[in-house]
C-alpha cells in the first residue's frame, strides 16, 4: 500500500508541476532558463530530504541516470509545454509506462502479461486522439508532441535504471543525485545561469517537481517498475484537470484531450494491474 500511496503522489505532484511550469512560462520565456530554474530549485528540495537519510555508497550510476532524467527529459518536457501547453505534454509523456514496461521485460526480465497488450492498445489509441486533435488552440504546435515523446522515453529509460540500482544508495540521495546531474546538463544547454525573475516564477513548479522526484524514489525503492510507473502515469489525469481549472482559457481542454489523458490512463492501470 505504501508504494501505490507513494507512486499517486508523486502522480499528482508531477501534474501540478507541469502546469505550474505552463504559468511560469507565460510571456514567451526562455526554455532553457526556466528548465535549469525548475531543476535548480526541485535539486534543493531533494538535497534537504537528502539530510533526513543518505548513502552516498554506489551513488555514481545515479549521476549518469540524471543526464536522462531529469537533464535531458526536463529540457524536451519545458519545451513540450511551451509549445503544445501543460495538459497535452501531460497526456503525451503519461505513455511513458508504455516504454517502461517494455524495457522492464526486455532488459530487466520482469514478467510478460497478454493484457499487456491490451493496455498498450489504449495508451497508444490516447496518444493517437491527441496528435488526430483539430480544435486545439492555433498557436500549440504540433512538434512539441514529439518533444513531449521524447521526454516520455527518456523517463521511462531512467525508471528502469533506478530502479535496477534501487539497493545501491538510499533514495533520497539518489534522487538528490540525479537531479544535480540534471541540472548541470541544462546549464550546459541553457548556456547561462537562470535570472532571478526566472527562478522567482519557475520556484513553485520547482518544489513541486522535487517532491514529486522523492516519492518516485522512494516508490521504486519499494516496488517493481511494472507497479509504480502505470500509477505515476496517473499524472496525466492531474496535469488535464489542473490545467482545465487553472488555466483553461490558454489550454483548450476539450473532449478528444479529455478521451486521451483517460485512455493513457486505463492503458496504464491495465499494464500495472496484470504486472
Amino acid at each position: 500500500m505504501t508504494v501505490v500511496v507513494l507512486a499517486l503522489l508523486s502522480a499528482a505532484l508531477f501534474g501540478a508541476m507541469t502546469v505550474a511550469v505552463r504559468v511560469g512560462l507565460r510571456g514567451g520565456r526562455d526554455a532553457g532558463g526556466a528548465a535549469l530554474a525548475t531543476i535548480l530549485v526541485a535539486t534543493a528540495v531533494a538535497l534537504i530530504a537528502a539530510t533526513v537519510r543518505h548513502d552516498v555508497h554506489g551513488i555514481w550510476p545515479f549521476l549518469l541516470a540524471g543526464l536522462l532524467a531529469p537533464g535531458g527529459s526536463q529540457i524536451l518536457f519545458t519545451l513540450g509545454v511551451r509549445e503544445i501547453g501543460a495538459s497535452r505534454t501531460s497526456v503525451a509523456v503519461g505513455a511513458a509506462p508504455l516504454v517502461a514496461v517494455a524495457i522492464a521485460i526486455v532488459f530487466l526480465g520482469e514478467p510478460v502479461r497478454s493484457p499487456l497488450l491490451l493496455g498498450a492498445l489504449a495508451i497508444v489509441t490516447g496518444g493517437a486522439l491527441l496528435a488526430a486533435e483539430r480544435d486545439r488552440p492555433g498557436h500549440l504546435r504540433t512538434r512539441g508532441l514529439v518533444y513531449a515523446a521524447g521526454a516520455a522515453t527518456l523517463f521511462a529509460t531512467r525508471d528502469n535504471v533506478v530502479r535496477s540500482l534501487h539497493a545501491h544508495a538510499s533514495p533520497e540521495t539518489a534522487a538528490a543525485a540525479t537531479l544535480v546531474a540534471g541540472s548541470l546538463l541544462a546549464a550546459a544547454w541553457a548556456r547561462r545561469a537562470p535570472t532571478a525573475v526566472e527562478l522567482e516564477r519557475l520556484a513553485p513548479a520547482g518544489i513541486l517537481f522535487g517532491l514529486s522526484y522523492v516519492c518516485l524514489f522512494e516508490a521504486y525503492w519499494r516496488g517493481r517498475v511494472t507497479v509504480v510507473s502505470p500509477l505515476v502515469a496517473t499524472e496525466s489525469l492531474w496535469g488535464v484537470a489542473l490545467s482545465a481549472l487553472l488555466i483553461r482559457h490558454t489550454e483548450g481542454v476539450g473532449r478528444k484531450l479529455a478521451v486521451g489523458a483517460l485512455l493513457v490512463v486505463v492503458g496504464s492501470a491495465v499494464i500495472g494491474a496484470y504486472r
